[in-house]
């Protein structure tokens, strides 16, 4: 029997119990516009590389870490010091991380600055934004799985910052900290958090998000006649050169973990006193540094209550984007979205640094 009659019938055979074939026909005909705005499809594609990453070095570290007070800090210096390449696969797996939410947001803005959020994508941004929210909530619970001083008083604060929280705030801390102060009963919770709940929710996200982008298509940006577009097939020309932003995306991933290993820190000591300059990662700093200049008290009311409040305004029109960003007939509000963007990146950026060195 030839190679080529091999195939054959284990094609046929697949096919019978697999939609193969319908695969193969929706790859031949998938297409992707090439205009001036092309470049920016790329950085969704990178957001799913690094999500895969995080997937495949978490179950690495998985293998070896111990989630309890006693143990978590010595199981995590035991993969860095004594686990062959461990200081490796835990340096792949912070640098991606921070480098999955940057890009998450590099991707969120470009969405926005393309208006590709006009119908009917309304809740391809929807499922987006929601996937933004969980990543920062897989960096929040990851921060404190080394039990290190810095994460133990850095969630000491985060936790205490949701507690302020109107209403729901005290519920919510202590659901967080699964008693009055972060303590073991947090750690095994942000644990949980960390590998079951939020990979359940976010894979199921991630499915659905993908589904809505191959439904609708990738959009033609404003201003771009539809007639002048030329399309590219999506495989194999548009997924090559998706491979090789991967490649190059690793490639400065490799370098940050092998040049800059993340550190390790001390173990945490809930008596001792908080470390100074304490801070949040920097995808916190500008919530964190803009609450800090509020004052205690803005007239009866207090201010970090007001700040609180201003960031859920603040999320919620945002994540709303598509219902105020076009009108009736689907055509998009440029000016004003694109105003909105530039001072929601501006505020992002100067607080962030400001956060950081202040």
């Amino acid at each position: 029997m030839t190679a080529t009659e091999i195939k054959s019938k284990t094609m046929s055979w697949l096919d019978e119990r697999l939609p193969v074939t319908a695969i193969q026909e929706f790859l031949s005909h998938k297409t992707v516009p090439v205009h001036s705005a092309t470049k920016w499809f790329y950085f969704g594609g990178i957001t799913l590389f690094l999500f895969g990453i995080q997937i495949v070095t978490g179950l690495l570290l998985m293998l070896y870490y111990r989630p309890t007070v006693a143990e978590s800090f010595d199981s995590v210096r035991f993969i860095v010091t004594r686990v062959q390449f461990g200081w490796l696969i835990r340096s792949i797996h912070s640098w991606s991380a921070n480098l999955l939410i940057f890009v998450a947001f590099v991707h969120m803005f470009s969405v926005a600055f393309t208006h590709a959020y006009r119908r009917p994508r309304e809740l391809t941004w929807l499922t987006g934004i929601s996937l933004l929210g969980l990543m920062l909530a897989f960096g929040f619970s990851g921060y404190l799985l080394p039990w290190n001083q810095i994460s133990y008083f850095a969630t000491k604060v985060g936790t205490d910052v949701a507690a302020s929280t109107p209403i729901v705030g005290e519920g919510i801390a202590r659901f967080l900290r699964g008693g009055d102060d972060v303590g073991g009963a947090t750690l095994t919770r942000f644990f949980a958090f960390h590998v079951i709940l939020l990979p359940m929710l976010a894979g199921g996200l991630v499915a659905l998000h993908l589904l809505m982008v191959q439904k609708s298509g990738m959009s033609i940006p404003p201003g771009i006649p539809e007639s002048g577009v030329r399309h590219m097939k999506f495989f194999p020309n548009f997924f090559l050169r998706e491979v090789m932003v991967w490649y190059g995306a690793l490639v400065v991933l490799g370098a940050l973990a092998a040049i800059f290993p993340w550190e390790l820190g001390e173990k945490a000591d809930p008596f001792a006193s908080a470390p100074k300059g304490i801070r949040p990662e920097w995808y916190f700093l500008a919530t964190f540094y803009t609450l800090k200049l509020i004052p205690s008290h803005v007239w009866i009311f207090e201010g970090e209550l007001l700040g609180l409040l201003g960031f859920g305004v603040l999320a919620a029109g945002w994540a709303l984007l598509p219902f105020w960003g076009q009108n009736r007939a689907g055509e998009a509000r440029t000016r004003i979205v694109t105003g909105a963007g530039v001072a929601l990146v501006s505020y992002l950026v100067t607080f962030t640094i400001l956060g950081y060195y202040k």
